[in-house]
């Protein structure tokens, strides 16, 4: 499914082509939370990190956050970036999976399918304020789901990916 994007502005639009694109993972994490989540969590996607396109990259900030682990503190690998102009959070890179971008569900304009369900993750770090609005059926982790994006799209019949015929492929 091809993906546009932009930021509230309009200063930075990109653009990509994904393979997993439904919006079903709610993630509470502080760092979510913070800095894309208005609802206390942030919806990201997975998408094919070689057709990012991006126009307005001038306008682009990146943001590498602080994690906090048993005392100790460490810069993340992951970029996370924004628009400079108005603060829209757009999508994550994280080198550990670099075939993977990760745009954030809000700064998508093409419509996006509906979930049969929600998986909410790091709820053992949402804020007291948050309300996790759980549906029958939902799965809650309090911290990483047992499966990835691509195993939840495959097991709900939506992966348009290689292999998506399901004989195979990667986990």
């Amino acid at each position: 499914m091809k993906l546009e994007g932009s930021c509230h502005c309009g200063k930075v639009r990109f653009r990509c082509e994904a393979q997993s694109p439904v919006p079903f993972l709610r993630c509470y994490c502080s760092i979510c939370r913070k800095t894309a989540g208005g609802g206390g969590y942030a919806i990201n996607l997975g998408a094919d990190a070689a057709t990012l396109e991006v126009e307005g990259e001038p306008h682009l900030g990146t943001y590498h956050a602080r994690i906090e682990d048993d005392g100790q503190c460490r810069i993340s690998g992951a970029a996370r970036r924004f628009c400079t102009g108005c603060g829209s959070a757009l999508w994550l890179f994280d080198p550990q999976w670099p075939e993977l971008v990760h745009p954030h569900a809000s700064a998508i304009d093409t419509p996006l399918p509906t979930p049969p369900e929600h998986v909410h993750m790091m709820l053992g770090s949402k804020a007291p304020w948050v309300e996790a609005q759980r549906a029958p059926g939902d799965r809650c982790f309090d911290r990483y789901p047992d499966e990835s994006l691509e195993q939840w799209h495959r097991r709900h019949g939506c992966f348009d990916g290689p292999d998506a015929a399901g004989d195979g492929g990667t986990p």
